[in-house]
């Protein structure tokens, strides 16, 4: 099947979603990951007019920088290491894993140094599995409360993980929960702004993401394929 096949298919299921949920399909954004995928697949995804590109390597990502020069808008989708900010502010414009206080006083040093401003999901580990990162539901409203003074780090959102189930199903209470948590931080004004975002969902799972509310969804195998980066 075609990445043009492909993309189409995900549409269609988007849509599908959206429909059932009483969503606008305009709401829903795919970023692609492309982390596992050659320059070349990376660039055809882009000519297919999908523009959010998720990497988790900077050292993976630099020669599709290099390629690609300044088309694409790039998702950092991984665990940060705080030694590593430096390779990530000023190239990814969004991050999809704030999940402790120093990296978020890491990012607002570094984002201040290059004078610019990075969005970021906070991270919440829903499922409670030992093997994600990300903090828990509890510790939210303190962490953005500690964090509500930096100004180089714009917390847009919340992103979860679900468990890998084979029914899709079984991943919706952890999909509603984390929509429960952002509204909930929400109605008690915690953030200067109100938190707009939820990224959520994956190649397996995205369609119950969306109709729990997910706005971002992070798509790799069933979109770009299965590529040759490891």
């Amino acid at each position: 099947m075609s990445l043009k096949e492909r993309i189409g298919q995900v549409e269609e299921r988007i849509q599908a979603a959206c429909d059932r949920s009483g969503r606008a399909r305009e709401d829903v954004h795919i970023v692609a990951v492309t982390k596992y995928v050659s320059v070349e697949m990376t660039h055809m995804v882009l000519e297919e007019g999908i523009i959010h590109l998720g990497e988790n390597r900077p050292q993976i990502a630099g020669p599709k920088w290099e390629a690609l020069g300044d088309q694409g808008i790039w998702h950092f989708i991984g665990h940060i290491q705080s030694r590593k900010v430096k390779d990530i502010v000023g190239k990814f414009q969004y991050i999809h894993s704030l999940d402790r206080l120093s990296l978020a006083k890491e990012l607002e040093k570094r984002a201040a140094d290059a004078d610019t401003v990075v969005s970021a999901f906070l991270q919440v580990n829903v499922s409670g599995e030992e093997s994600k990162q990300g903090i828990t539901p509890e510790e939210a409203e303190q962490f953005l409360t500690e964090a509500a003074d930096l100004t180089h780090v714009k917390i847009i959102g919340l992103m979860t993980m679900a468990p890998i189930e084979d029914d899709p199903e079984a991943t919706r209470p952890f999909f509603r929960e984390l929509r429960r948590l952002r509204d909930e931080l929400n109605a008690k004004g915690v953030t200067k702004e109100p938190l707009t975002e939820l990224s959520m969902g994956m190649s397996d799972d995205f369609e119950v993401a969306i109709e729990e509310g997910a706005t971002w969804v992070r798509l790799g195998t069933i979109l770009v394929g299965k590529g040759e980066e490891k």
